[in-house]
């Protein structure tokens, strides 16, 4: 099926695969996130439950150098225990544009700034436990200034090629999922093959 033909999954097409809410919950919370647990009702009529992480939102950025390569950063990950490499990327303040959140996350972590941002798409990392959309942006014409990071946010900054990105997934040393499929739209979009998504309002 073409892209043109698609359209849309709309619940009301798909009765047979909605469950609704009868109560919900708050769990636990935290500064940025919070686990919900809704008691459901099943398609079939039985009630069951369901257990899932509250997130505003994210965006990720594709920050072009003029040279062809990519800015990326090194960041210990507390959860795994590990250093991982990824594109610049942040959650959504209240009342904060998509947009906006990539200008300000581009330049807090990195001191980029960028005069062309395109939208390129959108995410759904975690679709059976977190409600976390990621929206993916395409930056170019960099200048760097200076980084405005957290007390508590420690990055290393380097760039690579859009190749060199694509070696180091296939072999293992990229494993973040939201860089992974933003690189991909980025190949895709590079490439001719796709064209950027209307950015939700």
């Amino acid at each position: 099926m073409s892209r043109d033909t698609m359209k849309p999954l709309n619940n009301a097409d798909f009765p047979d695969l909605v469950e609704t809410c009868i109560s919900s919950e708050k769990i636990s919370g935290g500064k940025m996130i919070y686990v919900q647990r809704d008691q459901i009702r099943l398609p079939s009529g039985r009630e069951g439950f369901r257990e899932f992480v509250v997130h505003p939102g994210a965006v990720i950025i594709l920050p072009l150098l003029d040279n062809g390569h990519l800015v990326l950063e090194r960041q210990f990950r507390y959860p795994l225990q590990q250093v991982f490499i990824e594109l610049p990327a942040g959650k959504i303040d209240p009342g904060e544009s998509l947009l906006v959140t990539g200008q300000r996350e581009l330049q807090e972590e990195t001191g980029y700034h960028a005069s062309e941002w395109t939208y390129l798409g959108f995410q759904h990392p975690c679709i059976g436990y977190s409600t976390e959309a990621i929206y993916i942006f395409l930056a170019r014409g960099l200048t760097l200034g200076e980084p405005q990071r957290d007390q508590d946010e420690n990055l290393q900054i380097f760039d690579m090629s859009v190749q060199q990105c694509m070696d180091a997934v296939q072999q293992g040393l990229i494993t973040d999922g939201k860089t992974i499929i933003a690189l991909m739209w980025l190949e895709k979009y590079l490439n001719g093959s796709w064209q950027p998504m209307e950015l939700p309002s």
